[in-house]
């Protein structure tokens, strides 16, 4: 039976800050909503009204993959609040599609979850990497092929609210068999599904991964565009 840790002391919680989920000064609110065209983050004059400025910032814990920084940040409205913030390095994911229109799954125990998932191959970026060649390196670790060609696709935030963590996601295709060398703790089968029944399952709610879920997505999306007539 495997022994449970010694439990963490949680921080003594500074009284004169905001936390995620108080109420207790709720004296503002949204903008209203507005019909317009999509103005991207970053270019709308508002958006610096929205800001906040870190204050200070501490490392509350530090692991061999990521790190737990805790942020003292000042709010639009001139009050301060505590933000518990992963530091990750990134990381990149690859939708490895065949000639015969099948994408390249892996199947692998999550402990975090406590079971299997059926995601699209991925990896961490190591200090410095350039992303592409990552894609590259981890679609053979992970599965035993070799791509002639990788494409970028996109970038996505995994979880805006507490991560910096980015994943970089790249299509490879003209896919050729090579030799897999997953790391030490990485067990690993691998799938080639349709594309098709891959989309089917994430718009049914079967497949959850986030990175999984945006790689079907564009893939049926570039798939549709690309038909004639479109």
């Amino acid at each position: 039976m495997a022994r449970k840790g010694r439990a963490t002391e949680r921080p003594v919680e500074p009284e004169d800050v905001t936390f995620d989920g108080d109420r207790r000064d709720n004296d503002h609110h949204s903008g209203e909503p507005t019909r317009r065209a999509l103005v991207l983050s970053g270019d709308d004059p508002r958006d610096t009204s929205l800001e906040e400025r870190i204050e200070s910032e501490e490392t509350a814990w530090s692991g061999r993959i990521f790190d737990v920084s805790r942020l003292r940040v000042s709010l639009p409205d001139g009050r301060e609040a505590i933000r518990d913030v992963v530091r990750h390095p990134g990381a990149v994911a690859i939708v490895a599609l065949t000639d015969d229109g099948r994408i390249c799954l892996v199947r692998q125990y999550r402990t975090a979850l406590a079971r299997v998932t059926l995601e699209i191959p991925a990896g961490k970026l190591a200090p410095g990497e350039d992303p592409l060649a990552c894609a590259s390196r981890e679609l053979t670790e992970e599965t035993g092929l070799v791509a002639d060609k990788i494409a970028y696709l996109t970038t996505i935030a995994t979880s805006a609210g507490f991560a910096d963590e980015l994943i970089h996601l790249y299509m490879a295709t003209g896919l050729h068999a090579s030799e897999s060398s997953p790391d030490d703790d990485e067990f690993i089968n691998v799938d080639l599904v349709r594309v098709e029944e891959l989309v089917d399952a994430v718009l049914d709610g079967r497949i959850e991964d986030a990175k999984t879920v945006v790689g079907a997505l564009a893939c049926d999306a570039i798939a549709r565009r690309l038909e004639p007539g479109e």
